[in-house]
């Protein structure tokens, strides 16, 4: 029997720090149904103790999930602890998952705390922690640039109180492959119980090497849990990325020898949903979930893969999730049909209300684009208006003119508090235009940091989805809009984004 490696998903907490990336509890909840759906080990579901908002996340999530462990992080003090076992009380498989840095330039000049406080510090929490739940993780904030003899030393000491696995992050993206693999190896040799704990690397993306740095711990170093994120997301340049790791050690079971839980039929599925989610577009040449991680061009290569089609593909593009659901409905679906689709997609909408006003959102797409895409799908459920019983800004309808040599002008109504408001405005462009429009009404004064539009499926027929990003006191929000209309998306994703401003949820960036 080869051993196994633990897959821990960490796209609801770690992952969510991108900035524009926080998502509702109801997002959270959608995505963390999927991950089970994926066989994801490990769902770190947020952490608990930063906001009322995260933990009545990670709280819904415990109670929804029974397949997959589910995780809360802690800083290492016994209110964030404390916190987290609560938020963890109704899961089948709860893990505390509890931090502290050990690196020189953190204990000084972010802790502002000697060593041995730091080690003392860190026992306390996993003792702490140990009595809460049996499962206990504990994690060396930036430990990769700690120093070997204390890092040995804290350590040994949390695996006496009860850590029953032991990460090792490279926090900073500092590390190399062969360095780091042998860093981790070194201090399994070093540490004499080791053997009492699961090893975990947790790596970012600074320099473009957290899954080599990651597999390099597994293969070198031993470990056999890697802590990743779908499509990579995370703060600065993101995290190891976990369909890259789950496909190299699937591919190449014959060098790692290791076998993982995932069903990698689910990779996809899960990638499009962050990413409709967050409005973080996954780009083409992205490995395994990119539009193009299967397509060929060349024809020496078309040809080689007709004839056969391992000359080319190491991977199977079903065994991933690309080939299954292209077009799914039409306008003559019934709602049956919908509703059953929204189960195969892992979408659960809490009441008949909202599943009414989803399909009557479907037949309207319906009459107005001929093939309905599981991304269309995924894209209007994602929809506030359909998700939301309280958003503050709905959209109602829009007109706009635009010609050649005269500057456009939109007229836009809109839904403040339920009641109707109009706004007019000219701008650079139909869509400057627009959203100008509806900051007349508004006047939020916040600045848009990003803007884009994507095709939801392939043909001019298509969705456009849009993205916008919206910074106001400190605060970065992502909303996200979808329609065959971009000047329509384009309003809606506003709206959205300012929905999120409106609703003032904390967002406390932990360290990991």
């Amino acid at each position: 029997m080869a051993d196994k490696l633990i897959i821990f998903d960490t796209t609801l907490r770690d992952g969510e720090q991108s900035p524009g990336a926080s998502m509702t509890k109801d997002e959270k909840l959608r995505i963390a149904r999927q991950l089970e759906r994926l066989k994801v080990d490990v769902i770190e579901a947020g952490f608990a103790a930063s906001s009322n908002g995260d933990f009545e996340a990670v709280q819904s999530i415990a109670n929804a999930i029974k397949d997959s462990t589910i995780c809360s992080l802690s800083r290492a003090n016994d209110r964030d602890i404390s916190r987290a076992a609560e938020a963890l009380k109704s899961a089948n498989r709860a893990r505390i998952h509890t931090f502290i840095a050990t690196s020189p330039l953190h204990m000084e000049k972010k802790l502002r705390m000697t060593p041995e406080q730091v080690l003392e510090q860190a026992k306390l929490a996993v003792r702490f922690a140990r009595n809460q739940v049996a499962d206990v993780e504990f994690s060396a904030e930036d430990g990769y640039r700690s120093e070997m003899d204390f890092l040995c030393r804290v350590v040994e000491a949390v695996i006496k109180e009860g850590a029953t696995t032991i990460n090792i992050p490279d926090t900073v993206g500092y590390a190399i492959p062969e360095l780091y693999g042998n860093f981790i190896k070194t201090l399994r040799e070093r540490v004499p119980n080791s053997d009492k704990a699961v090893w975990s690397v947790h790596c970012h993306n600074d320099l473009g090497m957290a899954v080599a740095n990651s597999l390099a711990g597994v293969k070198i170093g031993g470990a056999r849990q890697v802590e990743c994120t779908i499509n990579g997301l995370g703060e600065r340049a993101g995290n190891c990325s976990l369909e890259e790791i789950v496909m190299a050690v699937r591919t190449r079971r014959d060098y790692f020898g290791l076998d993982v839980g995932i069903d990698t039929s689910q990779i996809v599925p899960a990638s499009r949903m962050v990413s409709q989610t967050t409005g973080f577009v996954v780009q083409p040449n992205k490995a395994v979930v990119g539009a193009n991680a299967f397509a060929h061009a060349s024809g020496i290569h078309q040809d080689g893969v007709l004839k056969a089609r391992d000359t080319y593909e190491i991977m199977r593009a079903e065994d991933v999730g690309w080939s299954a659901n292209k077009i799914v409905l039409g306008k003559l679906s019934g709602r049956n049909a919908f509703k059953q689709r929204l189960q195969e997609l892992g979408i659960e909408m809490d009441s008949e209300t909202e599943i009414n006003t989803a399909f009557a959102k479907f037949k309207e797409l319906a009459d107005r684009k001929s093939e309905i895409f599981d991304e269309d799908i995924l894209a209007l459920v994602s929809d506030e208006s359909v998700t939301s019983e309280k958003e503050q800004y709905g959209f109602v309808s829009l007109a706009q003119h635009s010609e050649t040599g005269e500057r456009p002008h939109a007229a836009i109504v809109f839904t403040v508090e339920g009641k109707e408001v109009h706004g007019a405005a000219d701008g650079n462009g139909p869509v400057d235009a627009s959203l100008k429009a509806i900051e007349s009404h508004v006047k939020s004064g916040a600045e848009m940091v990003l803007y884009s539009v994507n095709a939801i499926s392939g043909s001019t027929e298509s969705q456009g989805e849009v993205t916008v990003r919206l910074q106001h006191s400190g605060r970065v929000v992502n909303g996200v809009g979808a329609d065959p209309d971009i000047v329509v998306a384009s309003a809606k994703a506003y709206l959205s984004a300012l929905n999120k401003l409106h609703s003032k949820a904390d967002r406390v960036a932990a360290q990991g």
